[in-house]
């Protein structure tokens, strides 16, 4: 035992001077053993590693606590998700539907109103009217402080921007039947005739009509008065009339007038589908019409208000005032109110469905630590703060919220251009729309997973080693 160095004997202190000196605090360190040896002996001993222990001066380095680094975070977030892949399709499946619920919806409301605006810009974008003021008579009728001139379409189709005009004015025909066949039946039931009405040849155009058979009268049957009409496709079927290739007649009282037509559409004047029109002509000759009652025009795009100036002028060039003219604007607020309308609806729907699907998230997030209660107490017996614990559900509802919105904008994105094709539409996408609802599934997880994190992160390790919750 001559190799072993000495230790010294417990409870003996050797003084360090004389009598009257006060003994030594301690044992004094041993020659053969390292200097950390004195405070940590036992430790050479048990064969521990020393204590490492700063330099005198020096300042202590902050020991490094047990912590989860980003890369285990995301590997412990994606190993919990892909745990159960049947729990995960029907997670991200609610926000599918939500997000695309978003898409289709925001997607639908503005091709609609794309659909919508550019129907405005056809129709009331394009087209005016004028006609004469008129004041109330005595007996209480209306009528005109000074006519419209017999040759208005014609003033008003050499303005800029008139792409067409045409006259129109109701018919009296003092009671006169409007019939197919002239038999005079007093047994037969009584029955409505259609309104008779005359136009220029230029109406047909004006108001975009088109003809279903047969033609419309031109500038020839006007001027010579013949007797021949054109019958709206409603105003046809009443009267029993579906073709003119045999040439049809239809009696205005007494008087005979050959079909050479029957026309459909007219958006401005929707009127005509039910009437019989005459060339204006021949209403003069017949029925001593003594004036048109109002020019309808067709004009280029942007073109109304240089129209609604020069027209007035150009009828009654010494009393412009007496011409009232409508026209579209520089902006249709009918428009934007219809538009802001089926928008506001939209997206309320589609709230309402990414509502939903942020609920489904928070629930299967939350079940989810229920179940993992066990592991929650096991990382955290072995060094996992709440904060890991809590960032690490987080992040898995966040991924699960991003992996639905991203599916779900696709989908979104898809349905509308299938929608529009179906209904030979031209679809309208804001691609900002798109990203903010992919986007919107990852907050929406984000937020749906608060809660559970912070239930994950109160879980005692204890506890959850003995099973509780």
């Amino acid at each position: 035992m001559a190799g072993l160095p000495r230790l010294p004997r417990p409870g003996r202190r050797r003084a360090a001077g004389g009598p009257g000196r006060a003994p030594d605090a301690g044992p004094a360190p041993d020659a053969g053993l390292a200097p950390d040896a004195a405070g940590g002996g036992l430790a050479v001993l048990l064969d521990e590693p020393p204590v490492d222990r700063p330099a005198p001066g020096a300042r202590p380095r902050p020991r490094r606590a047990d912590r989860f680094g980003v890369r285990d975070l995301v590997r412990e977030a994606a190993a919990g998700i892909d745990a159960r892949p049947g729990r995960l399709f029907l997670t991200i499946l609610g926000t599918v539907l939500g997000i695309a619920s978003v898409v289709v919806t925001v997607g639908l409301a503005q091709t609609a109103a794309g659909q919508i605006a550019r129907r405005f810009d056809a129709v009331a974008a394009t087209q005016a009217m004028a006609s004469a003021s008129t004041t109330r008579t005595a007996d209480g009728s209306q009528r005109a402080t000074a006519p419209l001139p017999w040759d208005a379409d014609l003033r008003a189709d050499r303005l800029a921007g008139v792409e067409a005009a045409g006259l129109v004015a109701v018919v009296d025909v003092a009671g006169a039947a409007v019939t197919a066949v002239p038999v005079n039946d007093p047994s037969a039931p009584e029955v409505t005739s259609p309104p008779v009405l005359a136009a220029t040849a230029g109406l047909l155009d004006a108001v975009r009509g088109e003809v279903v058979t047969g033609r419309f009268f031109d500038a020839g049957h006007d001027a010579r008065a013949d007797r021949v009409v054109v019958l709206g496709f409603r105003a046809a079927d009443r009267l029993g009339v579906s073709r003119v290739d045999r040439q049809p007649s239809v009696f205005i009282g007494d008087r005979s007038y050959t079909v050479i037509g029957i026309v459909d559409g007219m958006q401005r004047r929707t009127d005509l589908r039910d009437a019989v029109v005459l060339p204006a002509g021949t209403a003069r000759a017949d029925f001593g019409l003594a004036a048109p009652q109002e020019l309808h025009m067709r004009i280029a795009v942007g073109s109304g208000p240089l129209v609604a100036d020069q027209v007035p002028t150009a009828l009654a060039p010494n009393s412009p005032e007496v011409i009232t003219v409508q026209g579209p604007t520089g902006s249709s607020g009918v428009r934007e109110d219809v538009q802001a309308d089926i928008s506001t609806i939209f997206l309320a729907l589609g709230g309402v469905a990414l509502l939903i699907g942020g609920l489904g998230i928070a629930n299967v997030t939350l079940l989810s630590v229920m179940e993992r209660v066990g592991e929650i107490g096991l990382r955290r017996a072995l060094g996992a703060r709440r904060r890991d614990i809590a960032a690490q559900f987080v992040l898995e509802s966040a991924t699960v919220g991003l992996l639905g919105g991203m599916v779900g904008a696709s989908l979104g994105v898809a349905a509308v251009v299938g929608v529009s094709a179906l209904q030979s539409w031209t679809p309208i996408l804001d691609i900002g729309v798109v990203l903010a609802s992919a986007a919107g599934g990852g907050v929406i997880g984000l937020l749906a997973g608060i809660y559970p994190a912070l239930k994950a992160a109160r879980v005692e390790p204890i506890t959850a080693l003995r099973g509780g919750v």
